[in-house]
């Protein structure tokens, strides 16, 4: 396992040098118990994540709550956990890399607070990428509280044949990913 930090970048292959297939972007965070305020023991903030297909600057298409598969099938966000509560990851999205349209060349995730919470109230975020056998490949933990409502967490692009990882933890004023399609943009360059 990998811990990334801003500016580094993962090729997703196996020991032998052969491109990955399949891979699972996990996330995870925990409620603060004081968000809100002092003493109100506010209810946990719901935050969604979110990947989103672009074909170069274009948005292509996306998984979230709301949605949970792409057209083509290659990307299944597996269920919405409404709290941050338990242990382990909160949300999955698996990508078939294999079946992801040959046009998309770039995949957003991230994750926003539904109810507009800001996520300086959330702590212990992080992003993961496992493999298909659920060996964790890489991790980028979020040290610092973000004012925004969203977060673009990491991006997969392809460089190549090969797919990399990105890790991106930079905060986004975006409540679903549908917001504003527009503000991801420059992620994706």
């Amino acid at each position: 396992m990998i811990e990334l930090a801003k500016g580094q970048e993962l090729t997703l292959t196996t020991e032998d040098g052969s491109s990955l297939t399949t891979v699972q972007m996990a996330v995870g965070w925990d409620h603060s118990p004081t968000a809100g305020f002092i003493g109100s023991g506010a209810p946990p903030i719901d935050l969604d994540a979110s990947a989103v297909q672009f074909a170069g600057d274009q948005f292509f298409d996306l998984a979230f709550f709301n949605h949970l598969a792409t057209r083509d099938g290659s990307v299944v966000h597996l269920g919405d956990n409404t709290t941050g509560k338990g242990e382990g990851d909160d949300e999955v999205i698996t990508v078939d890399l294999g079946r992801v349209y040959p046009r998309v060349d770039t995949i957003l995730f991230m994750v926003s607070s539904y109810q507009g919470h800001s996520l300086e109230f959330i702590r212990n975020a992080y992003c993961r990428l496992v493999d298909h056998d659920g060996t964790e490949l890489a991790r980028f933990t979020l040290t610092l509280g973000v004012r925004e409502t969203g977060l673009v967490m990491a991006k997969l692009f392809r460089d190549g044949p090969v797919w990399k990882l990105s890790p991106i933890g930079t905060g986004i004023a975006l409540k679903t990913p549908t917001d504003s399609i527009e503000a991801l943009v420059p992620f994706v360059r």
